[in-house]
């Protein structure tokens, strides 16, 4: 095993294990302390305007809260995502969410210079793409925009019902 690939694992496990032993609730209410963040990171990464349709416009934080939040989630990703925001909001200070576009890309640029917070930053994209891609029936992708966006459509057959029961 590589070093790097040591020490990532390491920390995963490190920063997971304590996060591991708790409940849906007590995962809820983390969740909930991090998703202005979320959202803020998500918004800056997908902002309206762009050829892709906005996290804004497509709904992806709620959608990446309710996919974590899944029991079938796994857990040590779900670790990952709330400790990687609170990490971010710690950098910056607990301002992220209401700092300019230039102060936020610079925060962002410098968190992925870290192996930590290019994994973390890498997670949220594809959480939120996998929201803007997904079949409307979960909550994003609205008016199939996203697919629409690219020029292609989702697959046959489609889901009829959502996964989550809400």
């Amino acid at each position: 095993m590589k070093r790097r690939n040591f020490l990532i694992l390491g920390s995963l496990l490190g920063i997971s294990s304590p996060l591991i032993g708790k409940s849906s609730r007590e995962f809820g209410k983390s969740l909930k302390e991090v998703e202005k963040t979320i959202r803020s990171v998500q918004q800056h990464l997908f902002p309206e305007g762009s050829k892709l349709p906005s996290a804004r416009s497509m709904n992806t934080t709620q959608f990446l809260l309710e996919t974590v939040s899944h029991p079938t989630f796994d857990k040590d990703i779900r670790a990952f995502v709330i400790e990687g925001a609170k990490e971010l909001e710690i950098r910056e200070k607990g301002q992220f969410s209401s700092l300019s576009s230039e102060e936020k890309e610079r925060a962002l640029r410098s968190y992925e210079k870290t192996n930590y917070g290019s994994n973390w930053l890498s997670r949220i994209m594809i959480l939120s793409m996998e929201g803007i891609l997904s079949d409307p029936v979960y909550g994003s992708n609205i008016k199939e925009a996203g697919w629409k966006a690219l020029g292609s459509y989702g697959g046959r057959p489609r889901p009829t019902t959502r996964y989550i029961e809400l």
